[in-house]
């Protein structure tokens, strides 16, 4: 099956994390490296311009095409105005050719005119009307696809920024409008792959990445490099990553595994373990590690993951039935990298923008105060709680801590740290989050 094709697929089918479907897709078809680049821009960049697609068919199809042809419309739009090594003549025929082999020639038809009107009202370089202008790419449009700014800024900005405006409306309270709508603008691009050097100086990492072509630029953290997303491949192939030398993990990740401040002797729990980096970092100090979570593939990714860096001797892996936290309890330390809406990683995960609300706001906060109730249970007098998220919500962190230390008075917090993602800016991080240090009263 074609990468085109398999994008379709992949895209049509409903999935809430389709950019997850990319590379076990890409596997069962056996498709080679250049093809599996493709199938992972082409679904990326959908989910990370849907909005931005939608404005623009809203303007360029006629009638009201099913939702089937509205993904394959998309598709073409994709091709023709986010990704310059595809011609136009290349991205039109095969957008065509996939509508006649599954919908018929009349639809074959409907989608080449669709595509042509859109190369047609292609312009090279910016107008400067917000209402035309392609954030990110030096484009516009020939007539009005996005919604007026100075009237609607947020509505603006989840056309042209492919956000939506319940997201850029709560940045914009907490951060101001020009840092909300910069957050947007970074999560319109897939992220540098962001690596942690194991035990090495990141110089020698460096270095041996250097033999499988790789390129990196340093995080702001010492331990952290970055390498472009497209090098994903190349750097699990590498012997440093086999070795354990390197692997993958976010600086804001890094600095909250840090943060707990675990010690050689010590006992730790880490609640929703999986895939594991965390856990790594813990049971390199030398502290012993209860890894928990509800898959049991998750722990297989977790085992593996703690077998290459060396640490495996250290990390009792189990699996949470029904989700129940195990019953020991007088733990040193107890780390919860919670479950969470993603608003930190959004560049790197950009489905989670798409299940953004308040529905999916109340179950996880009410899953979150579970989680901290039940990490707090099993921490001893004079041991350590760490809460993680890789959300920039203040209602699943600071809120979260203080309305746990109003209910919990045997706790205090030591201390937190909110990142917000600079994907953009070399010095990073590139993925945003919170956490927070509590220590129980002796």
């Amino acid at each position: 099956m074609s990468a085109r094709r398999l994008a379709y697929e992949i895209l049509r089918s409903g999935s809430t994390v389709p950019t997850r479907r990319v590379a076990p897709m890409a596997e069962r078809e056996g498709l080679d490296d250049r093809d599996r680049a493709l199938l992972r821009r082409l679904v990326g960049t959908d989910v990370r311009r849907r909005a931005t697609l939608h404005a623009m068919l809203r303007v360029l199809a006629r009638g009201k095409p099913n939702r089937d042809l509205v993904v394959l419309l998309r598709l073409g739009l994709v091709q023709l105005y986010f990704l310059d090594q595809i011609p136009d003549h290349a991205a039109v025929a095969e957008t065509a050719r996939l509508a006649h082999e599954m919908f018929g020639p009349s639809k074959s038809k409907y989608v080449n005119a669709v595509l042509r009107e859109a190369i047609r009202r292609r312009r090279d370089g910016h107008v400067g009307d917000p209402k035309r202008d392609f954030i990110g790419r030096d484009l516009s449009f020939s007539d009005d696809v996005f919604r007026d700014f100075d009237e609607h800024p947020y509505l603006w900005a989840e056309d042209a920024l492919s956000m939506p405006s319940a997201i850029v409306k709560r940045w914009a309270k907490r951060h101001g409008d020009d840092r909300a709508f910069a957050l947007c603008r970074d999560a319109l691009e897939e992220p540098p792959l962001s690596l942690r050097a194991v035990s090495v100086p990141r110089e020698t990492v460096e270095s041996e990445l250097v033999v499988h072509e790789v390129s990196t630029n340093r995080g702001k953290h010492d331990a952290v490099l970055l390498a472009s997303a497209n090098a994903t491949r190349a750097v699990l192939a590498s012997d440093a990553f086999a070795a354990g030398r390197v692997t993958v993990q976010g600086e804001s990740a890094l600095r909250a595994a840090e943060l707990a401040g675990a010690k050689s002797g010590e006992r730790w729990l880490d609640l929703c373990a999986a895939p594991g980096g965390k856990t790594a970092v813990l049971a390199a100090t030398g502290a012993r590690v209860l890894a928990c979570d509800v898959d049991e593939a998750k722990l297989d990714a977790l085992r593996a993951t703690v077998e290459r860096l060396g640490v495996a001797a250290l990390v009792e892996t189990r699996l949470l039935d029904g989700g129940a936290p195990p019953a020991e309890s007088d733990f040193d330390g107890v780390f919860v990298d919670a479950p969470c809406s993603n608003t930190g990683v959004l560049a790197a995960r950009p489905d989670a923008r798409w299940r953004f609300g308040p529905a999916q706001r109340r179950e996880l906060v009410a899953l979150q105060t579970s989680l901290i109730d039940a990490g707090a249970d099993r921490v001893r007098p004079g041991g350590t709680l760490v809460w993680s998220t890789c959300s920039i919500e203040p209602e699943e962190n600071e809120q979260l801590v203080r309305a746990f230390l109003e209910r919990r008075g045997d706790f205090a917090l030591d201390a937190e740290h909110t990142a917000l993602p600079c994907p953009g800016d070399p010095a990073g991080p590139i993925d945003g989050g919170y956490a927070a240090r509590l220590v129980r009263r002796a």
